[in-house]
């Protein structure tokens, strides 16, 4: 602890921790994280202040309660109001964190939609090199050019029947009734036969 009669009291990182209930690398931590910026003395050792062992405090509260340190960082930039029983933020500077939070929630949706979509290029070039790396291994291993090609053709032509097989699943035909209906006809019509009418008998 450093002291004179014409400065605040400051202190070093040991007893900062100290008071503050932590180990001095947690402290190291969330300076290299730009959370909190201290002074340094001559020989370059940390100093912290009142203002920084205040900052620390809040630091320490907001990440018992789950925060994150990117939504730390937004809060500390605003600074608290005094109410009733404590201090709170007021409704533009929340607005103005939730702003900046949701911004770099956007940043980050869009960057894992490109690197899905680079994923799915990936993996799709991966599954075409396979083939082309195997015939390769093959062949270096000794086996007969000629089989391995008829291997690859045959192998093109069931992937080529089963990809027809699966678009003819995917587009089945119009079913029979319908097909029925729009010739006009029923299960139970025949061509050429008309339908019965009911006859009465006359009374004489």
């Amino acid at each position: 602890m450093l002291m004179s009669n014409d400065s605040p009291t400051l202190l070093t990182v040991r007893d900062a921790a100290e008071r503050l209930g932590v180990t001095p690398r947690t402290l190291k931590y969330y300076e290299e994280r730009g959370l909190v910026s201290p002074a340094r003395s001559e020989g370059r050792y940390r100093l912290y202040d009142d203002n920084d062992i205040q900052r620390f405090g809040r630091i320490l509260r907001l990440r018992s309660l789950g925060f994150s340190l990117h939504g730390i960082t937004e809060m500390l930039k605003r600074p608290l109001e005094p109410v009733a029983g404590g201090h709170r933020f007021s409704t533009e500077s929340l607005q103005q964190i939730h702003d900046a939070i949701a911004q770099q929630v956007d940043a980050l949706d869009a960057r894992i939609q490109a690197m899905r979509r680079e994923l799915k290029e990936a993996q799709k070039l991966r599954d075409e090199l396979s083939p082309d790396l195997d015939y390769l291994k093959r062949r270096l291993a000794g086996e007969n050019a000629d089989a391995l090609l008829e291997q690859r053709r045959n192998a093109l032509a069931k992937g080529a029947k089963a990809s027809k097989t699966a678009k003819g699943r995917e587009d089945p035909q119009t079913p029979k009734t319908v097909k029925r209906k729009e010739a006009g006809t029923t299960p139970d019509a025949k061509p050429g036969n008309k339908p019965r009418a009911s006859t009465a008998r006359k009374r004489s």
